[in-house]
């Protein structure tokens, strides 16, 4: 089994992060979406990494493989977007969107965030699940935070409340490390 590496954005993963969401969106789950609109693809620095926001990649082999983003929107709150991970990646193999999530949360922590919220598609139906494993509660549309940035395609939504368990946490964060520290 290949080892998956979380990394901070950087421009040289640009057309690889672009690619991998536009494949799962449009041939995946067949959403009627373009690169167009989604303007935060084309600054995705400046857009994710302000204030306490920021951007990963998972990789496997120097290869993009997933997508998490922390989107600063205030009030130390954050939302989670672009959470996409390639499908031979996904599941219980590598573990990729657990170790993508389990970074972002750290982040979280370090960054004293009391509140995560997300929304996504009606179609994603193994991401609702794994949110909900994960401890996020669906909500209704009218008990996000005003400065939420709902995309169109959004129809369903979640809310973490922070500190989640720093127990668990904390073991997560030492598989993560222990992982990194063999590649």
């Amino acid at each position: 089994m290949d080892n998956i590496a979380i990394r901070e954005y950087a421009e040289t993963y640009k057309d690889e992060i672009i690619e991998l969401i536009l494949n799962i969106q449009q041939n995946e789950f067949g959403i009627s979406i373009r690169k167009e609109d989604q303007p935060d693809l084309a600054d995705i620095k400046n857009f994710y990494q302000t204030g306490s926001g920021n951007f990963w990649v998972a990789l496997c082999q120097d290869k993009v493989v997933g997508t998490i983003s922390l989107k600063d929107i205030g009030n130390q709150r954050g939302a989670l977007r672009k959470m996409f991970v390639k499908s031979e990646y996904r599941g219980i193999q590598f573990k990729t969107a657990q170790y993508l999530l389990d970074s972002l949360l750290v982040w979280t922590h370090i960054h004293a965030l009391t509140d995560i919220y997300l929304g996504t598609t009606e179609k994603f139906l193994a991401a609702h699940r794994f949110y909900e494993k994960n401890n996020f509660e669906c909500i209704s549309s009218d008990k996000l935070p005003p400065n939420f940035p709902i995309m169109k395609v959004d129809t369903r939504f979640y809310h973490l409340k922070l500190p989640f368990n720093l127990t668990s946490a904390a073991g997560q964060l030492a598989e993560v490390v222990s992982l990194h520290s063999l590649l």
